[in-house]
């Protein structure tokens, strides 16, 4: 019941949507002003881009992009904690406590997938990609990753399966409105990406898909532990392994990507509607997933309903033995 933990608040419904609309709102802001840079320059994004990474370089570059979800994942807990009285467990987790395991865990193996995948993707086709690894440029990448990725992919894990997933479930009492409308929205974010530019406006399939994915992760083992790990892990070993002049990161990583892609094709959206559901099986098998339909489509029981199942385990687990 990871939607119903939201009842745990001491406030009304709308309180989830705050900062999320917030957000959203510096994003539509950030998108328009882009889109008007980009003609009155007579400039691409990329170009833009490129101009601002060679003023302050690449790290510093990424340390001030990223230095802003720092400061926003720590705006969502205070909210949550001070202003909302829910627990950061109970936004996090239908669990007792947070399962940490279940985090590295899914760190783990997303990040040995994505290697595998990008190394298989060189060997192929090696034309496309090529070799920048440098010792003394890799490891202050690696430690700029490894502190700050975090942070950024856990803000928007918060704030869309988090936040806004409970919230609108709790406003909606549907767990498949709030599933598909943060999907829609998480991938709208990525709206003024250089990767739309350079692909066109197919790529948001991929940014929509992922956002399914993440949150049937959250619905299905009822919490955001799984979708912590794997965003993380996706964001981090694209970091480290490679990039190209045309993405939102740009960074000293392993290899470059010297292709040029002309759009998002139909053998590009594969992995997610093969892929994901794939590892979606697989997850639950390993977790024992049960009743998918109910989770992911069901309604959302009420706040009595939810305090009357907490007095009736309490009043149990009180009884003499």
């Amino acid at each position: 019941m990871y939607i119903e933990q939201g009842y745990k608040g001491n406030l009304g419904a709308w309180n989830f949507f705050v900062i999320p609309v917030l957000f959203m709102g510096l994003m539509a802001f950030n998108y328009v002003s882009t889109q008007a840079l980009v003609a009155d320059g007579d400039q691409s994004v990329e170009q833009m881009m490129t101009q601002m990474i060679d003023q302050m370089g690449k790290n510093m570059f990424l340390i001030l992009n990223l230095g802003v979800f720092v400061v926003g994942l720590i705006g969502i807990l205070i909210w949550t904690k001070f202003i909302n009285l829910q627990s950061i467990t109970s936004l996090t987790t239908s669990r007792r406590s947070i399962d940490w395991k279940r985090i590295f865990f899914m760190f783990g193996l997303w990040s040995a997938f994505s290697v595998i995948s990008i190394l298989l993707a060189v060997y192929l086709a090696p034309e496309n990609y090529e070799l920048q690894f440098e010792w003394n440029k890799f490891i202050p990448l690696l430690v700029i990753s490894l502190m700050l990725f975090p942070f950024q992919t856990s803000f928007e894990e918060y704030l869309f399966r988090g936040q806004l997933l409970q919230g609108l479930g709790i406003a909606t009492k549907s767990r498949a409105v709030s599933w598909i409308v943060t999907s829609v929205l998480f991938g709208l974010m990525h709206a003024a990406n250089p990767e739309v530019e350079k692909l066109g406006f197919s790529v948001m399939i991929f940014y929509i898909g992922t956002g399914l994915l993440l949150g049937a992760m959250t619905l299905l083992d009822e919490g955001l532990e799984l979708a912590l790990g794997f965003h993380a892990a996706n964001n981090i070993t694209a970091a480290l392994m490679v990039t190209a002049s045309w993405t939102a990161i740009q960074t000293d990583s392993v290899y470059l990507d010297v292709s040029q892609p002309t759009s998002f094709s139909l053998v590009d959206t594969l992995p997610i509607f093969i892929g994901y559901p794939i590892l979606l099986v697989i997850l639950g098998r390993i977790y024992k997933w049960t009743d998918w339909r109910q989770k992911l489509f069901g309604s959302v029981k009420n706040r009595s309903y939810f305090a009357g199942e907490s007095a009736a385990i309490e009043t149990q687990q009180n009884k003499p033995l």
